[in-house]
């Protein structure tokens, strides 16, 4: 039998220790970190975690934020769209979150929107996107289509980049890729070509067999200049790459420009076949200068201490630019606003500056929740970088709406 004296020490232990640990927890601030590490987005998205736990080590490491240190609440939703509305959930309700970095797909993004809005919680989104969206619950630091998916058809069907006549859109089977070629179609209807040299395919997530459409692609570029644009996402870019070398397509033939294939995506590839070929992004690994040298000494020096899988060949890419510019934008708003409150930071987010990887100072625009940014072309080298080919002077407004499709 438990004396009442026994009794009593263990309640007072129980509630000091409860205490304890309320403190504690209010001693940080938590950040949720939303990315795929299992199923078929996992190849683009654990780079992106990768990141987002290194921009949390070094706002920590400079002293944290409001005093506090950032704690980082990983979670996998491991390529199911409709688990990440309830891993957002989770994170907003039951890890009490004070932002959240994640996503990849739109469909993704989509998924977690109403949660988002419901409970006002904050999404960063890194990645390239359709555009025709405007939440006051997410910023969007990818790019929009006038950043990214009509500046790289122009350039096809300009000299330097071919001259391009006929195109052929290729995609995965959500609505980005539909989205997104909806609205190019319409732009290369307005520039004269007709519906006649445009062909659409899609695939769905994880597709592998691309025989059949690398042989439809060589016939279908018979008799005029054609381009390849290629929305597709995740691990099915290593089969489609693959089967371009199989079927000797190369780029002086028929280039192909991708806007979901990065320096990650062609880790697993040999690009020697596939030199040439196009990417469309804000940032590429191989641009010079000296914000760019210390954002990847310091992703190789992480990735080599936290035991990354070959950490010794490490790249960094475009999402993950984002995701670093985002998280310290984010950070700089919590300063200004001096609380994580999710309205007043918001407020606080219009018109932050970041001196990026890209070396252009990237702004957050003051009031469509967009990144203004720079527009990048490059050529597939031999050893899986890019060659920059195309960029622009100056950093471009993002135009989430696009003229080509009505609202």
């Amino acid at each position: 039998m438990i004396s009442r004296r026994n009794f009593m020490l263990t309640a007072v232990t129980t509630a000091l220790a409860l205490s304890t640990s309320l403190v504690q927890a209010a001693d940080t601030i938590k950040v949720g970190v939303l990315h795929s590490l299992s199923g078929t987005m996992a190849i683009s998205e654990t780079s992106l975690k990768n990141t987002a736990l290194m921009a949390i080590e070094e706002i920590n490491a400079k002293g944290g934020l409001l005093g506090k240190k950032l704690e980082p609440v990983v979670v996998d939703p491991a390529s199911n769209w409709p688990l990440f509305a309830e891993k957002t959930r989770q994170l907003l309700t039951k890890d009490k979150v004070d932002v959240i970095f994640g996503c990849w797909t739109s469909v993704s993004r989509k998924s977690v929107l109403p949660v988002v809005e419901e409970l006002n919680g904050l999404l960063f989104y890194p990645v390239q996107y359709e555009g025709q969206e405007l939440s006051k619950n997410i910023f969007y630091t990818g790019a929009a289509p006038n950043q990214q998916a009509i500046p790289a058809v122009e350039y096809l069907m300009s000299p330097k980049g071919g001259s391009a006549k006929r195109f052929f859109l290729l995609g995965t089977d959500y609505v980005y890729p539909r989205t997104t070629n909806k609205i190019l179609r319409a732009f290369l209807k307005s520039k004269g070509v007709a519906d006649s040299d445009i062909m659409e395919v899609y695939t769905p997530f994880g597709f592998s067999d691309y025989q059949t459409i690398v042989g439809n692609i060589k016939k279908f570029s018979v008799g005029k200049k054609t381009a390849v644009i290629s929305t597709v996402n995740g691990d099915s870019n290593v089969p489609f790459y693959k089967e371009l070398g199989n079927q000797g397509l190369k780029s002086t033939q028929v280039p192909v420009v991708a806007f979901s294939v990065g320096e990650e995506e062609l880790r697993g590839i040999d690009t020697k076949p596939l030199v040439g070929n196009l990417a469309a992004w804000n940032y590429f690994m191989s641009v010079k200068n000296p914000v760019n040298t210390a954002f990847i000494a310091k992703y190789r020096a992480w990735a080599a201490k936290n035991n990354v899988p070959n950490a010794d060949k490490v790249v960094t890419n475009d999402p993950m630019e984002a995701t670093y510019v985002g998280i310290n934008m984010w950070a700089q708003a919590v300063k200004k606003a001096g609380t994580t409150n999710v309205d007043k930071v918001r407020d606080a987010m219009a018109g932050q500056s970041f001196a990026a990887p890209s070396g252009y100072t990237l702004t957050m625009d003051e009031t469509n929740h967009h990144l203004h940014k720079p527009v990048m072309i490059g050529e597939v080298r031999a050893d899986g970088q890019f060659n920059v080919v195309y960029k622009t002077p100056t950093t471009i407004r993002a135009e989430p709406w696009s003229p080509y499709v009505p609202k």
